[in-house]
Formats: C-alpha cells, structure tokens, sequence
C-alpha cells in the first residue's frame, strides 16, 4: 500500500490527526491492531468487553505483575473504553514541563484555542445531571472535612447515564474517536486496516521508507499470511504508551541518548472501599463525576508524591479484580456490592527522582513489557492516599472500610483505621496497584538529550517520522490524560498538516 501519511494506531492521538490531515487532502491509511466493534455490540457486558477491546482482556500488568493496566484495544482505542473524564493539562504540570524539559511554548495561555476547539468538537462541557451516590459520597466526605471537591467535564452528548462507559458506549452518547474524528476521515478517504499489527518501522538515510505489518487474530496472535506493506511520505506513530515506544524499540530505532522507552508513567493507582447503611449501586450512572485535588499540589522537589481522588464505578469483575479476599469472604463483599462505595488515589509520578516512572522492554517475540518499580517514595504515596480515603469515607458515614491490600483487614472506624494503615507493609504485590493512565516512553523535550520527539512532535533523529499520543508527555500529569492528549496533538497534527500539504485545517 502506498499512500502520504499512515498512522498507527486509532485512539486519541490517531484520531485527531487524521481528521486534521484528511481535512488537508492528505491520503491517509490508519493501521489499529484491535477490532472494529460499534454500539450493536456493546452490550454492558464485562465478559464480553475485556477480551474484546481491551489490551491482554484488560489484565495487561508491569514485569513484576504488581501493577495492572487497562488500556483499551480497539477501533477508537482507550477512548472507547474510558470513563469520559476530561480535564486540560494542570498548569503545575505545564509549568514543570517549561522549567525541567525546555518547552517555553507550553503555556496555559498558549494551549488555551488548542484545548476550546477539541473540547467543542468533542462535546466536552460540564456534566449537569446529579451525580450518582458513588460520586455524592466523595463530595459528602470531602465538605465534612473541609476539602475542596468539583466537578469533572465530560466528552459526551445526549448521555443515557447508565454507567457503562467502561465497556463501549452503546447508545454512541461518548464522543470517542470511534463516533467522531475516524468516521470523518474515512468519510473523506482515508483507509482504516483493523486487527493489523504494525511489527517494524524500515529506516533508511534517517527516514521511514516502510511499514511491515501483519494480521492478528481477535486473541491478538499472528494471523499467517497477512502480511502488508505500507509506504508513505511521513509516519505518525499513534500507539499509546507502552506501543509506541515498544515499535520504535523493535524498530531499531537511533536512540543516542537511551530515552526510548524510559520514564514510561502510569499514575499508579490504590483503591479503597467502604460499605454504607444505605444503597449505593456504583455501577449506576454516570461513573467519574466528582474529584478532588486537595492532596495533588505538593513541592515537586522536597514534598512527597501528590494524589488525586475520584470515585470509580463498581462493576462485579473491576471490583472481584481489586478486592483482598477469596472464597466465603469474595462472596460477601460481592453480596455487599450495592452497598460500596469505591474511591480511588491517582498518584502523580514522573515529578522527583524517586518516581522516575518505568522502562518498556521487549519479550524475546518482540510484544512490550514495562518494567515500573514500586519505589518506597510511591508506596510512601501509596499510604498517606489510603489514610485519606479512608477518612473521607468515615466521614461520609461509611460502617466500615476495606482498602485493596492483602494485609488490610475491614476497619470499623477512622481511629482504628488511622493506626493499622500506619502500619501497614508497603509492599508491591501486598498493595494492590492499577493503573488506567499511561503516559511517557517516547518524551518531548526542546534538547535532544532530554526527550525522543522534538517539541513538535518529530522524532529527533528521524526525519519523517512523528508521534502523536500520551507517550510525549514528559511527565504523568496528575489527572486524566485523554483532553490533554486531544489538545496538545490537535497542535501538533494541526502544524503537521501545514508542512506537509501547506493547508492550514482546524477541527470541524
């Protein structure tokens, strides 16, 4: 196949830049490993949505198989399967992005019109209808404490809240890639091959001269003899962290500076939950609406790691999945489960030496590993997070609370829980870790020492070569990442646009 641009990948970095370059006149073919699935076939099922359009059914975990990691696997990647929260990239993050990776055009002010027109495109605005008890409890807790909680925007239109985000939107009210940046390109010509698997970028005279792909099958083995061959002007790399630096490893790519894959980020996650008196049914409705940064904004240099709380749905395999117990006790907490509330504590790394983040590797076929090391410094996080949740909920009224360790036992009040937290063995595996956000591996920086992609987006030492999704983030950036993702590439797609086909095109 031959065409001006491919791009590999289809979520939110694919998205937005093929709408934009398809809008320029540009021949676009757009390569996504997972499957074509749409509304007819998301049917609120967990046991069908895990396998289908989430990386290894959505049980992807680090080296040491202490952190899990959903991240989605399909036509519209993660943004088919997330929860809709959309948040601008915090000005803490911008700012420390400016000072430690030399990009001065990072601003609030700069990004502002880059961030309004993805959010009008995309339908990003305050979600208005009452939030659901999950989310009203997290406010609850919050106001008896005097902390500070708000709202999240969302990325939806006419939603039916049903609280199923999680797994495909099936009324089309989440306004992912798959409903509106992708049908635009292909409405004007672009190609999409699906459950195709980019395997290696040909480098020759420091450019992209082709593409080798191959099919997969729907468990994402190799499908023999579907092989294709793909040549373009220019390459955009759209895979996601983790993906994306893993291609442009197996790639053999120029890496002088051994960034590659280093300083991958997660926003490791810990999870506490708590039975009330009174009904709580946390699948029900709208799933993140509430949050709160009180205990996110800390000295980046001498304070410790800095978290941000939300309210996560509960749905019966996410919940068994994080939950301590086996057996009798499994069984009880799943009879409970319309009494628990769920909050959650995303830790904010990539901002001290001791949380550097992780390394994508390679296993001896070629598919990604992140090794991610549980640092005293993040596990440190880890409790000061559980000791906040589980004040919060006892403030909220909760009869008792469980936090996701191995070594927790249910606690009936804040004094007794204050005292075994403190005690609690910090350990990875223990601690129960997750993560949904994954960011870094093929950094941005204005030096070449300090990142792999230019502050455009352009591989430093590839010439037609550029990357678009959360894997330039130089950082985590302590909130979830999809709105930055959508800002910072409709810039970046928006310039790309202009050097190659010297159109200047906006978001419709």
């Amino acid at each position: 196949m031959q065409c001006d641009v491919v791009i590999v990948g289809s979520g939110a970095g694919a998205g937005i830049t093929a709408e934009l370059l398809t809008a320029a006149g540009m021949d676009v073919v757009i390569v996504e490993e997972g499957p074509l699935r749409s509304s007819k076939d998301f049917r609120q099922l967990e046991s069908e949505a895990y396998p289908s359009l989430y990386q290894e059914s959505a049980g992807r975990k680090t080296a040491d198989k202490a952190i899990t990691i959903l991240q989605g696997r399909c036509v519209g990647g993660s943004t088919t399967v997330n929860w809709t929260s959309s948040f601008r990239t915090p000005s803490a993050t911008l700012a420390w992005w400016r000072q430690q990776f030399d990009l001065p055009d990072l601003t609030d002010d700069a990004l502002f019109p880059w961030f309004l027109q993805a959010e009008q495109r995309l339908s990003i605005g305050p979600w208005l209808v009452p939030p659901n008890q999950n989310n009203e409890l997290l406010r609850t807790g919050a106001l008896r404490l005097g902390i500070a909680a708000a709202a999240i925007q969302r990325n939806v239109k006419g939603c039916w809240n049903l609280g199923s985000c999680g797994m495909g939107c099936p009324t089309n009210a989440k306004q992912s890639m798959l409903v509106t940046t992708l049908p635009v390109a292909l409405d004007r010509g672009a190609r999409l091959l699906v459950e195709t698997r980019v395997q290696s970028l040909e480098l020759a005279a420091g450019k992209v001269v082709g593409l080798r792909a191959t099919g997969v099958q729907r468990d994402g083995t190799p499908a023999p003899g579907t092989e294709v061959r793909i040549q373009a002007r220019h390459v955009v790399v759209s895979g996601g962290a983790i993906n994306s630096p893993a291609l442009l490893l197996r790639s053999k790519l120029p890496d002088p500076h051994n960034r590659l894959g280093a300083r991958t980020f997660l926003h490791p996650v810990v999870i506490s939950s708590a039975v009330f008196d009174h009904a709580v049914e946390g699948w029900n409705g709208a799933p993140q609406t509430l949050y709160s940064d009180h205990f996110l904004e800390v000295d980046p240099i001498d304070g410790p790691i800095g978290y941000k709380l939300e309210a996560p749905p509960v749905h019966p395999v996410i919940f068994s999945s994080t939950s301590t117990g086996f057996g009798a006790e499994l069984a009880t907490d799943l009879r409970e489960m319309h009494r628990t509330h769920a909050l959650l504590a995303l830790l904010r790394d990539g901002f001290h030496p001791q949380s550097a983040g992780g390394q994508v590797k390679l296993r001896s076929d070629g598919s990604p590993l992140l090794d991610y090391p549980l640092t005293d410094f993040v596990m440190d996080g880890a409790r000061r997070a559980f000791l906040s949740m589980a004040e919060l909920q006892f403030a909220a009224g909760a009869q008792r609370v469980r936090l996701a360790h191995d070594s927790a036992e249910p606690y009936a009040n804040w004094a007794q829980a204050k005292l075994a937290i403190a005690r609690l063995p910090m350990k990875p595996l223990l601690t129960r870790v997750a993560s949904a956000h994954v960011m870094g591996g093929c950094g941005m920086a204005g030096q070449e020492s300090k990142g792999v992609v230019r502050p455009d987006g352009r591989h430093w030492q590839v010439e037609n070569l550029s990357v678009h999704d959360g894997s330039i983030f130089p950082t985590s950036i302590g909130a979830n990442p999809q709105l930055s993702i959508y800002g910072l590439v409709n810039k970046l797609a928006t310039k790309l646009a202009r050097d190659l086909s010297g159109r200047d095109v906006r978001l419709a």
